[in-house]
């Protein structure tokens, strides 16, 4: 495929996975509403199809980082294709962790079938406790989301393939996930802050989208000779 071709699949990707994304966090936070796990597994026994959906959304955002890993590559690798290559394993490595639904499907079990209806008042509230944590956690796919930015960042900032102010914005809100995310899988980050480090990721990658839809990227700049 061509450069062109490659943006525009690029920039519609990112939108589909941002849309996937934030559906999927609002049907979840319905889904799971509830003060103490008793009443949040009450909610998602009356609200399972939200559920079911979170899972398809999931899928969608796994399928999305696989595109996004290919095209990201093609347009960046003229730059320079070893860390293109880098970054592309990290955005597939990204949507292939990203595939473990089982903290959801877990949730589901313990508050729909009648195996774990039979479970002690204690032990569901362990293994709901322990579910709903799983979900939290992005776990090692957001890390590989940060590392893969962060070098497809700095190769489109360095070939000036699109306007510098953003490929700026985009370097420096990478730079910040790859060093929150890992403290926040260690249990060393927790809190509002931990949605709010997604921030200027979004305010990122909306305009990149519709940028590579419109504009597209220009060839990379040629790299001076040693």
């Amino acid at each position: 495929m061509t450069r062109v071709t490659n943006a525009r699949i690029a920039g519609f990707t990112f939108l589909i996975y941002i849309a996937a994304g934030v559906t999927s966090m609002a049907l979840s936070g319905r889904a799971t509403s509830g003060e103490g796990v008793a009443a949040q597994l009450a909610t998602i026994a009356q609200h399972t199809i939200y559920m079911r959906i979170t899972i398809l959304l999931g899928l969608i955002m796994n399928l999305s980082a696989l595109v996004l890993a290919v095209t990201l590559y093609a347009i960046t690798r003229e730059q320079d294709r070893d860390l293109a290559m880098l970054g592309m394993i990290c955005r597939v490595a990204e949507g292939i962790a990203g595939m473990d639904v089982s903290g959801t499907l877990g949730l589901l079990w313990l508050a729909t079938t009648t195996e774990a209806t039979a479970l002690d008042s204690g032990a569901s509230s362990v293994l709901g406790a322990f579910f709903l944590k799983m979900r939290e956690t992005l776990g090692p796919s957001g890390t590989f989301f940060a590392f893969g930015s962060t070098r497809f960042s700095w190769l489109l900032l360095r070939g000036r393939m699109i306007p510098v102010a953003l490929a700026w914005l985009g370097l420096l809100a990478s730079i910040l996930l790859v060093v929150c995310l890992p403290l926040q899988l260690a249990g060393l980050l927790s809190g509002p802050v931990t949605m709010f480090i997604w921030l200027p990721m979004l305010l990122f990658e909306v305009p990149l989208a519709l940028w590579l839809i419109v504009k597209g990227v220009v060839a990379p700049a040629q790299r001076q000779p040693a």
